[in-house]
């Protein structure tokens, strides 16, 4: 994302997801894909509603420009958090992307129904995970605009 004056302005991610594996795969795919994206990591639901109520340790938690949400995650599901994030004023508008292993129709369904604002099953080759990350990159960061306007930040 550019600021008014060209320059390119930090992107903020908040990647919820407890697999050490996926974490580490989206965090070099990012860092190929774009280095303006500043990836901030959740490894389950407590901790993302803490780091986006800004809560405890994440009381200084910048707000995001993009979540994007496992939906298999510890001590509180992705849905209840997707719910969590869309009931939330000041939340509802920040992007929020499904990245699951579930290619489940049901999944998909309620996802959807409850303000997700796209779903992708999670590849497990490499080159298709960078190219997803690409992807995510280009459209969600580069083609769309987002709010400038991050809150109380």
């Amino acid at each position: 994302m550019e600021t008014s004056g060209g320059e390119l302005r930090p992107i903020r991610v908040l990647l919820v997801e407890d697999s050490t594996g996926d974490v580490r795969l989206m965090q070099e795919a990012f860092r190929d894909a774009s280095p303006a994206v500043f990836l901030h990591i959740a490894r389950d639901g407590m901790e993302a509603m803490a780091f986006l109520g800004r809560e405890g340790d994440y009381a200084e938690a910048p707000r995001p420009d993009l979540i994007l949400l496992d939906l298999n995650l510890p001590k509180m599901d992705g849905r209840e958090v997707l719910v969590r994030i869309k009931a939330h004023d000041s939340l509802k508008t920040i992007p929020t992307v499904i990245l699951s292993t579930s290619d489940a129709e049901a999944d998909i369904r309620i996802s959807y129904q409850h303000g997700a604002n796209c779903y992708f099953k999670k590849p497990v080759e490499w080159n298709a995970f960078v190219t997803l990350v690409k992807s995510i990159n280009e459209f969600w960061l580069t083609m769309v605009k987002l709010p400038l306007e991050r809150g109380s930040d």
